[in-house]
């Protein structure tokens, strides 16, 4: 199932697509598409705007009449309600909910409770993709006439915590507050939190993804890295305190000094490498071998053992890391 908890109305005032026309196509459209006749996809939209949710039912129904024959496998349910009440009455499906990846979009820190997110998102397979209002959060979080909104979107009070306005620290320290929550409240293993910065290298919010799956986190990095985002904005992340900007030519730097860090004197698994760069950097494993360990070994940084060929690092080889 996808769910689209802001989903708005379908399509921009320019006639962009929205996120729900956006989804649909990229099922549709996709190249494997056909071959998957016998899976069940639903695709849950939800606007609680009485205006916007009947321009999402017309946006809709247009995009599917331009797509006959509908393809009797993708149910599309259009939902007008506020976000918690659906949350609630999705989440007493219970660990019957089918696997989901739920597209969570609020306009600034109202709407949303993780307590929300954890019981509806209980079940294993389940993924979340939100946007996290950086600028709204450092500005109110604080402030001492909302406190039940942050509360309810931290599912605790050390908001309050929070280093003073205008401190560097501030905003960092609820980023990374919103991340443990979502890995404490709602037991997700992984959470990746993507800036996005504009050109002038200015935040502006954050899209955090939180999965039970290496191989989910894995393969939301790879895309990430490839995305060129609209409105001028680029991704980025942080590793031991260097920035690292995502683009199509990646500067492992960082990650090269992560990993003279992190594995100084050992002999280490492939493997136990690429799952540690995956779980704990903001790289995705095609980063790993020929973009990183390669260069560190021609610079004689690592060795390996396992292979035939120097230079390649092959499932069931072992990576030893000069000490430091």
């Amino acid at each position: 199932m996808f769910l689209d908890g802001f989903a708005g109305p379908g399509n921009y005032d320019g006639g962009e697509p929205g996120s729900p026309i956006i989804a649909l196509s990229a099922l549709i459209d996709h190249s494997y598409f056909a071959t998957l006749g016998q899976c069940e996809f639903v695709f849950v939209f939800n606007e609680n705007d009485p205006d916007r949710y009947r321009c999402l039912e017309a946006n809709l129904k247009s995009f599917q009449a331009s797509r006959s024959p509908w393809p009797s496998n993708v149910r599309v349910r259009p939902s007008n309600e506020d976000f918690a009440v659906l949350a609630k009455r999705l989440a007493s499906h219970g660990q019957s909910l089918a696997p989901t990846f739920a597209f969570i979009d609020p306009f600034g820190y109202k709407g949303l409770e993780l307590q929300d997110l954890a019981d509806l998102l209980a079940a294993d397979r389940c993924e979340l993709f939100c946007y996290f209002d950086f600028n709204s959060a450092q500005r109110f979080a604080t402030a001492g006439n909302v406190d039940g909104h942050f509360e309810a979107l931290f599912a605790c009070e050390d908001f309050k915590k929070a280093p003073p306005a205008g401190t560097p620290d501030r905003g960092e320290f609820l980023i990374r507050l919103f991340e443990r929550q979502l890995g404490k409240v709602a037991k997700f293993n992984h959470v990746q939190s993507f800036a996005m910065r504009n050109r002038m290298g200015i935040l502006g919010h954050y899209l955090v993804f939180a999965t039970r799956s290496l191989t989910g986190l894995d393969k939301m990095k790879q895309v990430m890295w490839k995305i060129d985002p609209r409105g001028g904005y680029s991704f980025s992340d942080r590793l031991a305190g260097q920035e690292v900007l995502f683009g199509d030519a990646a500067d492992t730097r960082p990650l090269r000094d992560a990993l003279l860090h992190k594995f100084s004197g050992m002999s280490v698994p492939i493997q136990e490498v690429i799952d540690w760069v995956v779980a704990e950097t903001p790289y995705h494993s095609g980063h790993v071998k020929r973009a990183t360990l390669k260069p560190m070994e021609d610079d004689q940084l690592v060795s390996a053992v396992g292979r035939s060929r120097r230079g390649t690092y092959p499932g069931g080889c072992t990576v030893t890391f000069l000490s430091r």
